[in-house]
């Protein structure tokens, strides 16, 4: 057994002492700060070696045990303080150091990113489905009956986990643990009907469809993390038509990305990593339509129609489709203009766009809308002329952006993010003036 695997499972064995919670989380809080505090004066000796990283043989401190400790301590006192739900506290704590100990087994036999990663959020979820599982029991609370909420909220968390981890630092663990149980904090009080049969199938493919877009070099790691984390959520909280609409983005989208891509990157205009787009890209394009998912699973408690959501979302996906499409086959063809003077500019200019891109986005925009009209019931064809108009704004507006701000303080995926709050809004609010979200 490595170094590494020993300290991983000291941690994990540490963590195992939070379900304690499940009887007396006050005695947990005190004992987790208690193990910080002799984690900053150790400083030798068989516990020092066996909890000790790299880092913290530099220093003469377990600061990574102190860190991870204290951070415990503090979500038990938030377990006690405000009633995060003892089992999310669990959950957390676990799924982070049983995910670390997963992930170093695995790096013993491969040192593939996706290997690790695959590892992590493997380990993390089947820990963090046992932990919930066990204090549920321990409190007297029947398991059975919630298992699938159960599992959707340890996939969610693991998920976000791995994510979080791909981009961040060993020494800010703590924050990841934080962020899961906010996440799997906030996914509680929402009000859910999953079935075994769905999350298996949310899972499923999610993941399946994670792995094509990596192979397919369509998406990075942490790309491909988001994608699945993003899609989880939409078909658990919204449905499969939802997803549907999203994962003919994340289709078209990351293919359009491979269209003729020596082309563009002989025009400058070509996506880095050879087309494979990051976890901030996936975001940017994504992050309007999850918040709109969120607020459609809480619409009864923010007292607005379900339907106003609706059209925030499938507009806001529009925006994306519309804008990826006109900048990745527009970025093809020669002499673009600026969209605010429409001058000649050189290929790669921010705002610069070109009749063909406008009419692939325009496209993109169309087909959007019509999945959305052949898959929900309450968006007929005038519901379908919103969603494209609203794509198209949102194009418009990134490419507008791209002209006057873009590269002054605000970047690529900011821009992006605008854009689809842009086509999410006009949908939104189209909607409303027409009398179709009621």
């Amino acid at each position: 057994m490595t170094s590494s695997i020993r300290r991983a499972a000291a941690f994990a064995g540490v963590a195992t002492l939070s379900l304690a919670a499940s009887v007396l989380v006050a005695a947990v809080a005190a004992l987790f700060a208690a193990i910080g505090a002799v984690a900053l004066v150790l400083d030798e000796g068989t516990l020092f070696d066996l909890f000790a990283r790299p880092s913290d043989r530099n220093e003469g401190r377990l600061r990574g045990l102190a860190a991870f400790s204290f951070a415990t301590a503090a979500l038990a006192m938030l377990v006690m303080l405000v009633g995060l739900p003892t089992s999310v506290f669990v959950a957390a704590v676990c799924l982070l150091a049983y995910g670390n100990l997963t992930e170093q087994i695995v790096r013993t036999r491969s040192s593939a990113t996706i290997a690790a990663t695959a590892g992590f959020t493997t380990g993390g979820f089947v820990a963090a489905v046992f932990a919930q599982a066990i204090v549920r029991g321990i409190q007297g609370n029947p398991v059975g009956p919630v298992l699938p909420e159960l599992v959707f909220l340890a996939a969610s968390g693991a998920l976000l986990a791995g994510l979080l981890r791909s981009v961040l630092f060993e020494r800010d663990d703590p924050v990841v643990m934080f962020s899961v149980a906010v996440l799997l904090w906030l996914f509680t009080d929402l009000t859910m009907t999953v079935t075994k049969l769905d999350i298996i199938l949310a899972i499923a493919i999610t993941v399946g469809f994670g792995y094509v877009s990596w192979a397919l070099d369509t998406a990075s790691v942490t790309g491909m993390l988001t994608g699945i984390l993003l899609a989880l959520l939409t078909i658990v909280l919204g449905g499969y038509p939802w997803f549907a609409v999203l994962i003919s983005f994340f289709a078209l989208g990351g293919l359009s990305t491979k269209f003729k891509y020596e082309q563009k990157r002989k025009n400058g205009v070509a996506e880095a990593n050879e087309g494979a787009r990051g976890g901030g890209n996936v975001l940017g394009n994504a992050a309007v339509a999850l918040i709109a998912v969120l607020a459609f699973a809480a619409s009864d408690r923010l007292h607005v129609a379900e339907s106003v959501f609706l059209y925030a979302f499938a507009g806001s996906i529009a925006a994306a489709m519309s804008d990826t499409l006109s900048s990745e086959i527009g970025g093809v063809f020669d002499n673009p203009r600026l969209i605010t003077t429409w001058r000649r500019v050189d290929p790669g200019t921010d705002g610069g766009v070109t009749w063909q891109g406008e009419l692939a986005g325009a496209t993109g925009s169309c087909i959007v809308a019509f999945i959305a009209v052949s898959l929900f019931d309450s968006i007929g064809p005038l519901g379908g002329g919103v969603i494209a108009l609203a794509g198209i704004g949102g194009m418009t507006v990134d490419s507008i952006l791209g002209a006057t701000i873009e590269g002054e303080g605000l970047g690529n995926q900011s821009v992006n993010f605008l854009a689809t709050l842009a086509g999410g809004l006009i949908g939104a609010g189209l909607a409303l003036v027409v009398g179709l979200a009621t």
